[in-house]
């Protein structure tokens, strides 16, 4: 499968994965950064999958519709962690995983 059909999701993964990185180092410069930790996590395990995801669609892997699957629960996952926090950078990171979720659904 050509990567061209996949660009958006692509793009949508890629996004997703540096706003979850921004979203990890800004919670680890909080001044409490124990309430953070199960989002750092998640932002770091969703950056993980969307990199992945994003490598195989542009290989035209046969296998990328695997990875879609899973990268939209695990940002569905990120996002709904990012919304328990007041924070901007918490919610930039939820309204990219939100859309990277659909656009990945999409493609399956």
């Amino acid at each position: 499968m050509s990567h061209e059909k996949f660009q958006n999701c692509i793009d949508a993964c890629n996004s997703c994965a540096t706003m979850c990185n921004h979203c990890t180092t800004s919670c680890l410069n909080e001044k409490e950064v124990q309430p953070m930790t199960k989002c750092i996590q998640l932002n770091l395990e969703c950056a993980a999958i969307c990199r992945a995801t994003a490598e195989l669609m542009s290989l035209g892997s046969n296998y990328a519709k695997d990875l879609l699957e899973l990268c939209s629960i695990i940002c569905d996952v990120c996002a709904t962690e990012c919304r328990k926090h007041n924070m901007d950078h918490c919610r930039q990171c939820a309204e990219a995983c939100s859309n990277c979720a659909t656009v990945c659904r999409e493609m399956i």
